[in-house]
């Protein structure tokens, strides 16, 4: 159901597209109203979550816990599943930005000869996750060149090696076949394995269709319709530099790019009040950006002043309850007094 509702969004969504391009007097909420509005929606709303997420208090440090903390010099310690200070956290934060280090860690669980749970290495999931976020990233950068003139050199780096292997006129980008790989990889298996398509909701399926349009759409336009590129990189710089934008020019961009740029528009207003929020989420989450220290150092509870207790130490728990902990055989930093 989640899967319908989201085709028949997807559909309605280009077909207000489409009656938008072919209609003269929606052209300027199309191609300028929209990208404002989105726009402000996509920044302010991020603002706002994430602001929303920094005033939640954290009352006691929640770390990963999959390898061996720092403890006694001759026991061999994770630096960087439990980093016991800052530079530890910042080097498992950087993995995990940069090389989603523990999805490549996922396993996978399934039942062999009809009774034994076995758990395997899902090495594709990864390894598609990274094609897809890697492309999408250098597509967005190498969009530059539409919004500033000069062109940033980075752009220029980044279409020479895009580019590498030279097929075909125009260029055939790498990333534009590898985000279709990737996002086609993540849509199937939502579709074909059973565990997933189970709890896969509408706000599962819908992102995944949207970018998977943008893509297509943006690579139709490269490569087999062309567009006026003049005129898509002057409404560009116009909406960035907030001047006006001629009808003669936004009359020129044709169905496709209205497509292509209102979907957008549709991903940018999407963004901050769906999954996809997991982007900036990252940096915010306690298991990955605490240091593992609780034995090293005293935490305040943020809590503490609106519960109006007093701290209550490990050695006064122990001197309250030695007793009974040392008759169920409890280990104790000191011994009962015979």
């Amino acid at each position: 159901m989640g899967l319908i509702v989201s085709i028949i969004g997807l559909a309605v969504l280009i077909i207000l597209a489409i009656i938008g391009a072919s209609v003269p007097a929606l052209n300027y909420f199309f191609g300028v109203v929209m990208p404002y509005t989105a726009i402000t929606v996509f920044i302010f709303g991020i603002i706002w979550r994430v602001f929303k997420w920094a005033r939640s208090p954290v009352p006691f440090r929640i770390t990963t816990t999959c390898g061996q903390e720092k403890s006694f010099d001759w026991i061999k310690r994770n630096k960087l599943d439990n980093p016991s200070g800052f530079w530890g956290v910042v080097g498992r934060m950087f993995l995990e930005v940069l090389l989603f280090r523990s999805l490549f860690r996922n396993t996978r669980a399934g039942i062999k000869d009809g009774k034994k749970l076995i758990y395997s290495v899902d090495i594709f999931l990864w390894l598609f996750a990274l094609l897809f976020h890697w492309s999408f990233l250098v597509i967005v950068l190498r969009h530059f060149r539409f919004f500033v003139e000069p062109v940033p050199g980075f752009v220029h780096f980044l279409q020479g090696i895009d580019g590498f292997f030279q097929v075909g006129l125009p260029l055939i980008f790498m990333t534009d076949v590898l985000i279709i790989a990737g996002l086609v990889f993540l849509m199937a298996r939502r579709l074909f394995d059973r565990k997933v398509k189970y709890i896969s909701l509408s706000s599962d399926y819908f992102p995944l269709l949207l970018i998977l349009s943008i893509a297509v759409t943006g690579i139709m336009m490269r490569y087999f319709f062309k567009t006026d590129l003049i005129g898509v990189k002057e409404v560009s710089t116009s909406i960035l530099s907030f001047s006006a934008v001629s009808a003669d020019t936004l009359a020129s961009l044709g169905g496709w790019f209205y497509v292509h740029f209102f979907l957008v528009c549709t991903l940018l207003l999407y963004f901050p009040m769906s999954k996809l929020m997991h982007m900036p989420g990252i940096f915010l989450s306690p298991t990955r950006n605490l240091a593992n220290n609780n034995r090293m150092k005293h935490h305040e509870n943020p809590w503490k002043k609106d519960l109006s207790m007093p701290a209550h130490t490990y050695e006064e728990y122990e001197d309250e309850f030695r007793d009974v902990m040392a008759s169920v055989g409890l280990p104790l930093d000191k011994e009962v007094k015979k």
